[in-house]
């Protein structure tokens, strides 16, 4: 069955993404029209997630808000698509790095760990590889149908990055460490963690959730490197992004101080244009369940 639906979806999906910039972002209108009209996808969970952590904005602020994110998720997904056939130096050309000198000087010393959150497009921040001299690695989803699992690490290897699971992650680190292999890890880190798993907890747009402290761990254990990577939606197609040093130190910094300082500027990133982040995501479905010890005023 896995096989049918790839043999099956895959020409599709191939001709989207040979489609002209032109037609391409007409089809993405139209995709929205569908998505947001029609099906009215998730409409109610990206407004009270809107309502939930902007309630100074009024209501036709908050629609406003809403129906352009929705707009550009429906780009953002088919621009993933169009990765399927997106040359380098087309990628290279929508996708800007302002001081990309940042990674480079870093990378000389040691490894270093890139956290990004779900904003703007960050498909194409794979494409940072082809900037860089260490060998890069980005965590992601496995897809359950192994064929497009497949589809979507070969296309990627395109621009010299190896995929690992979020399982996979700390030995592949380590492993590198000891071998004294330095390497760059692209993860999107501002998933909602399961309660089970959650050992830090902490706001994140004025709501107390818990978060993942994978990168914190890893960095202050091993002594890497911390850069943020901030992307900003310039306009239609066309995206930059700016690499922002958390710690050159992992091992010098505070308990929970690297945690913070992503929290900081993935909420700065927001608030600036909430219209690019993904908000479909229950992020802060976990609310009412904080643990005691992590219970703050205000």
């Amino acid at each position: 069955m896995q096989l049918l639906v790839f043999i099956l979806a895959y020409p599709i999906l191939w001709l989207i993404s040979i489609l002209p910039y032109r037609i391409f972002y007409l089809f993405s209108d139209f995709v929205f029209f569908l998505v947001y009209q029609v099906v009215g996808y998730r409409k109610k969970v990206v407004r009270d997630n809107l309502k939930l952590v902007f309630p100074e904005k009024s209501e036709s602020e908050i629609h406003r808000i809403e129906k352009e994110f929705f707009k550009h998720m429906c780009d953002m997904f088919l621009e993933m698509v169009k990765t399927m056939n997106l040359s380098k130096s087309d990628v290279k050309k929508r996708y800007t790095i302002t001081n990309i000198e940042v990674i480079q000087e870093i990378e000389k010393d040691k490894s270093i760990l890139i956290p990004c959150s779900h904003y703007a497009n960050w498909e194409w921040n794979v494409s940072l590889n082809l900037y860089v001299q260490s060998k890069g690695y980005a965590v992601y989803q496995k897809v359950a149908n192994k064929y497009f699992d497949k589809m979507v690490k070969d296309f990627r290897s395109r621009w010299n990055t190896t995929l690992i699971t979020q399982n996979e992650t700390v030995k592949t680190v380590i492993r590198n460490h000891k071998q004294g292999v330095n390497s760059i890890y692209g993860m999107v880190s501002d998933q909602s963690p399961m309660v089970v798993h959650a050992h830090y907890w902490d706001k994140f747009m004025g709501i107390t959730v818990p978060i993942f402290v994978g990168t914190e761990t890893l960095a202050r254990k091993l002594d890497l490197a911390v850069v943020f990577l901030k992307v900003s939606k310039v306009k239609r197609g066309y995206y930059q992004a700016e690499f922002i040093p958390i710690t050159l130190s992992g091992k010098e910094t505070a308990p929970n101080e690297i945690t913070k300082k992503f929290i900081a500027l993935t909420e700065e990133q927001i608030r600036e244009k909430p219209e690019h982040y993904f908000w479909t995501h229950k992020r802060w479905k976990h609310r009412d369940k904080v643990p005691p010890e992590f219970l703050k005023e205000g």
